[in-house]
């Protein structure tokens, strides 16, 4: 089942990056569908965090879509190679975003592997942000789409992980963000093999 619009309007973002894990994210281009386990997220706590591109209400022509109602994508080119992929949440101008990090293969399978040339139980297939979405063929025209439509999408299928199974960690990559890098705001799977850098506990 799809989640709900309302889903998305939680005001909790740290909450909310727990909570998508083990949800299934999926897309539909030219009726090619892929999905793959959500299994790592970072939260991004909007215009207080200094790891947030909208930290203290920036605004800029990437970082607007932020500021939308929650439920829409926000993708955007990293390193200036890499498409990252993030779920907008909370409510419009309360710019949150959580960031999926890494998904474990799931549906569509052989076009994740062409997409990637690589076997889809090489961890590398999907593990990383940029990976990830390029297993699923996101690019930067997902921008702005709308998660409950047709062509992404997130699916609940009842996979739930106790408190003991989830890991939280520093964020990665943000050493910028001074004290708040330290803030342990990365949450991934324990023990899955496509988690991005499990080791970093």
């Amino acid at each position: 089942m799809k989640l709900s619009p309302e889903y998305y309007l939680n005001e909790d973002v740290i909450a909310l990056a727990k909570d998508l894990l083990g949800k299934v994210l999926y897309t539909n281009i030219d009726g090619q569908i892929t999905a793959g386990i959500i299994v790592e997220t970072e939260a991004y706590y909007g215009i207080k965090d200094k790891a947030s591109h909208s930290y203290g209400g920036r605004r800029t022509n990437r970082t607007e879509t932020m500021y939308s109602q929650g439920g829409v994508a926000y993708v955007y080119l990293c390193y200036g190679m890499h498409n990252l992929f993030n779920v907008v949440s909370s409510v419009k101008d309360d710019p949150h975003a959580v960031l999926i990090r890494a998904i474990e293969p799931l549906i569509g399978k052989e076009v994740i592997e062409e997409r990637r040339n690589m076997p889809v139980t090489k961890p590398a297939i999907s593990s990383g942000p940029g990976s990830a979405a390029k297993a699923l063929g996101i690019d930067r025209g997902f921008n702005l789409k709308d998660l409950s439509g047709d062509e992404i999408w997130i699916e609940d299928h009842q996979l739930y992980y106790q408190e003991d199974e989830i890991i939280a960690v520093p964020r990665v990559g943000i050493a910028y963000a001074q004290e708040h890098a330290l803030l342990p705001w990365r949450f991934f799977i324990k023990g899955n093999k496509y988690v991005s850098k499990p080791n970093k506990v």
